[in-house]
């Protein structure tokens, strides 16, 4: 059966369609219908159900006799440390960090936050939680205390687990003092905080209050899994916004598991024994669904990795993982993708690999420049997919576990079954194919994606439903062509208007990232009296590239008028040595846009390297802008 006639089957029958899938998981009581409408527009699914993600993700393959089977393959370039934990190692290791967590009274919906860098005991933490029925909230590790302590008094957790450092490759972060001091800062305390020390740093724990990992676990019993119901929360995981307050996205138990276990074989085209491996972190959503939970609710074997794509030690890192590991479905980010192309632009550093399936990218707009050096140089499929932390999974892909579909440069496929994707305009109408406009999908979501935010349904219904009725909103601005392809152009706020015109500034990045000498680039959107806005370009050149900035400058500016037009009105550019950008590698095109318009900003929470900006400043100053 092709993608047309599984999408036609679920338009058809949409609980047909996902009663059908929710047979891949194990239920202690299974659901008698899909999808809850009581209380529309907040939809629920499988609410009537009991079931538990820890045992669909670990004890039923042990049970299945495959506990040998590797779940977990550590690898850490940063600490030169590779392990490798069984599924049987890893049901024993979960079931007593349960039991522990449960002798001191962690019980079904108590929250505990989670804040730990990419080692095998961030996923047992998880686990352990979920065999609770404990709903865990995953922060990125080594965030700011101020940040941390927001979450903490928003999901007021009774425990915390965190680690005493992570590690980079120049550093090592020092987790504790800013666990300490997030804590103090917060109105809410935990009861107790649970510390795995790294041999890289011990940390000083605060008495009556801190328990090591190993002694918290000594002479315990281990815990059984607890049943929840259907839309009990599995976690809360909080979105990386630049301003206001976070928002936690709630992720429903039941409609978790189904989602994702159909998407590992329908999208992915892997199942058990298959090695997968997401270069993302557990901090993020594609790091809580495709390195701890989708492949080891399918059975099979996730990479955690703890490096970089460039550094640690050269641009061949990723690959070496692939092949040591026999990875058979690899996901990075656009953005990783550039780092190594940049380091290598004639991919010299690629070897032949043989196990690797496909590369499926997600996070940022994947620029076809980008997508052919890939498809060059690793002679594989190259999946550009689209989804969001709220979705949890994917919203357009291209299957292949159903249909390789022919695939079009610059698109993220096609909606995937659950989701009615269109493009509207501001009235909130449908426009024709090819026209710019909002993405939104029409309501209900489909299982697994958030029902709510965590204590926040008013600001829920504002964020995302009350602009377009009967729809939920993206934020995201593109279109969809005469095939049903979707194209991602830009956030919404990122769609700039140059005297009256309506452009996206992702359109004109496709065209600067196509130039031989950009590795990397973003377009912003500056004032401008007379138009309204004008479109600027932040140029990252590839390693090696000599030639005068102001050439490359010029050459730029006159593809974008030679492939655009003169609308576009794009004249300037300018070359930095990098692109602010989160720690899951998005551009911060909007605090660009403050800085360059001299309006206020705050340093965004989520920034990899807050000095970045200052060399943004400079760059925007030399152009006459930045006049704070």
């Amino acid at each position: 059966m092709g993608y047309a006639q599984v999408y036609g089957q679920w338009q058809q029958d949409p609980e047909g369609f996902w009663m059908g899938a929710a047979g891949g998981i194990d239920w202690v009581k299974k659901p008698t219908k899909a999808l809850d409408d009581s209380r529309a527009p907040l939809f629920e699914w499988f609410t009537d159900a009991q079931v538990n993600t820890c045992w669909n993700a670990v004890d039923r393959h042990v049970i299945a006799g495959r506990g040998k089977q590797p779940a977990i393959i550590h690898d850490s370039p940063v600490t030169g440390t590779k392990h490798v934990i069984t599924y049987a190692e890893l049901q024993e290791r979960v079931s007593r960090l349960a039991g522990a967590l449960k002798a001191k009274g962690i019980a079904k919906g108590d929250r505990v936050i989670i804040y730990m860098p990419m080692v095998p005991e961030a996923l047992e933490a998880m686990l352990a939680c979920a065999r609770l029925g404990a709903i865990h909230s995953v922060v990125f590790g080594g965030f700011a205390a101020n940040e941390l302590a927001v979450r903490i008094d928003d999901c007021t957790p009774k425990a915390i687990i965190a680690a005493s450092c992570g590690i980079e490759p120049s550093r090592t972060v020092h987790y504790k003092p800013l666990l300490d001091a997030a804590i103090d800062q917060a109105t809410h305390k935990p009861d107790f905080c649970v510390i795995f020390q790294r041999e890289q740093e011990v940390a000083r724990l605060t008495p009556g209050r801190d328990v090591a990992w190993h002694e918290f676990q000594y002479g315990v019993t281990p815990a059984d899994c607890t049943p929840v119901a259907g839309n009990h929360p599995a976690y809360i995981l909080y979105t990386s916004g630049t301003t206001g307050a976070p928002k936690g996205v709630v992720r429903p138990t039941a409609g978790h598991l189904v989602a994702l276990n159909w998407t590992m074989r329908a999208i992915y085209n892997c199942g058990a024994g298959d090695v997968f491996w997401a270069a993302s972190d557990v901090g993020w959503v594609v790091g809580h669904s495709y390195i701890c939970y989708a492949p080891l609710i399918a059975g099979c074997t996730t990479v955690v990795y703890e490096g970089k794509p460039v550094g640690t030690p050269d641009a061949a890192a990723f690959w070496r993982v692939i092949n040591e590991h026999k990875v058979r479905s690899f996901f990075t980010a656009p953005t990783a993708l550039r780092a190594i192309k940049r380091d290598d632009p004639e991919g010299k550093l690629v070897p032949k690999l043989p196990t690797l399936q496909a590369l499926y990218l997600a996070g940022e707009r994947a620029d076809p420049d980008t997508i052919h050096w890939a498809q060059r140089h690793l002679k594989v499929p190259v999946i550009d997919h689209w989804w969001q932390t709220e979705t949890g999974y994917a919203i357009a892909a291209n299957p292949l576990g159903i249909e390789h579909l022919p695939v079009k440069i610059g698109s993220p496929s096609v909606a995937m079954p659950g989701f009615d994707v269109q493009v509207l305009d501001e009235g909130g109408h449908p426009v024709s194919p090819g026209t710019l406009g909002a993405i939104a999908i029409k309501l209900p979501l489909p299982p697994g994606t958030l029902p709510t935010l965590w204590n926040a349904e008013e600001r829920f219904k504002k964020s995302y439903l009350n602009h377009f009725p009967g729809y939920y909103e993206t934020g995201d601005a593109g279109y969809i062509d005469a095939d049903g392809y979707l194209y991602i152009m830009a956030r919404t706020d990122d769609v700039i208007n140059v005297a009256g015109h309506r452009l996206s500034t992702g359109a004109m990045e496709e065209v600067l990232a196509s130039h031989k000498d950009v590795a990397e680039c973003a377009v912003i959107g500056v004032a401008d009296e007379l138009k309204g806005q004008s479109p600027l370009g932040f140029l990252c050149l590839n390693k090696g590239t000599n030639r005068p900035h102001d050439e490359v400058v010029k050459e730029c500016v006159q593809l974008v008028r030679d492939q655009i037009g003169p609308v576009a009105d794009f004249k300037r550019a300018v070359v930095v040595d990098r692109l602010p950008k989160t720690r899951s590698g998005k551009i911060l095109r909007g605090t660009m846009v403050k800085i360059a318009d001299s309006q206020p900003w705050k340093m965004p929470a989520t920034i990899d390297d807050p000095a970045i900006l200052d060399e943004i400043t400079e760059a925007l100053k030399s152009l006459g802008l930045a006049r704070s």
